[in-house]
């Protein structure tokens, strides 16, 4: 039996986490970008949200509309078409990912947790006085599944479809094709998936393009 197909945003989120430890790869901020690009994607995916196609404006700066504000059934995915609906004005893309991305780690993660897919779990050390929590997978298969597409994707031994792009281009930008444990030059194999990446449909480009800006304005922040 086929497995289900997850949410872009949580094969992201499993992608920048060790599997055994459950630490992240890379900053939380980062990655909570990373995953609200993903949130987008997969409504434009679905046919909810398009970007203005008379907006000629860089990536970041064209605005974000609904095409219909009809319900996809997933919580993460509800909020942001309720959030795009009830502003004030039609947000632009770069604006409206770094609001959405505030708490989308966190709710990402609880949303795996209820799912059964990470477990929280909770050490003491210090005598009992420290304590951390972490949040191991609970089954590795996830995470091997989507490493593999994007194996196969990058061997060639696959034509892209549009979800497995589109996750090659946020792991490409975020900096986590390292992690994907394959034997490739790692530099160019960041290369190859931008390129399959660079394939997809414009505002799936310039989503990700934005992501890729905004972590990038971030790290310029952290070290001004």
């Amino acid at each position: 039996m086929s497995m289900p197909r997850l949410p872009l945003r949580d094969e992201l989120f499993l992608l920048a986490h060790n599997d055994d430890t459950g630490q992240p790869h890379i900053h939380r901020q980062a990655l909570a970008l990373g995953l609200a690009g993903a949130v987008l994607i997969d409504l434009f995916l679905a046919g909810r949200i398009t970007l203005d196609p008379k907006d000629d404006r860089p990536a970041g700066d064209r605005w974000l509309r609904l095409h219909t504000d009809q319900p996809v059934g997933d919580l993460i995915a509800d909020a942001a078409i309720a959030s795009i609906r009830h502003g004030r004005a039609a947000p632009t893309l770069k604006v409206w990912l770094r609001g959405f991305a505030d708490d989308l780690y966190e709710r990402t993660r609880a949303g795996l947790v209820a799912a059964g897919i990470l477990r929280h779990t909770t050490r003491r050390r210090l005598g009992g006085l420290a304590r951390t929590d972490t949040y191991p997978a609970t089954d590795n298969k996830w995470a091997v599944v989507a490493r593999a597409r994007l194996r196969y994707l990058a061997a060639g031994r696959e034509q892209p479809d549009n979800h497995t792009a589109a996750l090659a281009g946020l792991v490409a930008v975020l900096g986590l094709t390292a992690h994907l444990y394959l034997d490739d030059d790692t530099t160019t194999l960041t290369a190859h998936l931008k390129t399959i990446a660079g394939q997809h449909h414009r505002p799936v480009r310039d989503i990700t393009a934005t992501v890729d800006a905004a972590v990038g304005d971030l790290a310029t922040a952290t070290y001004r």
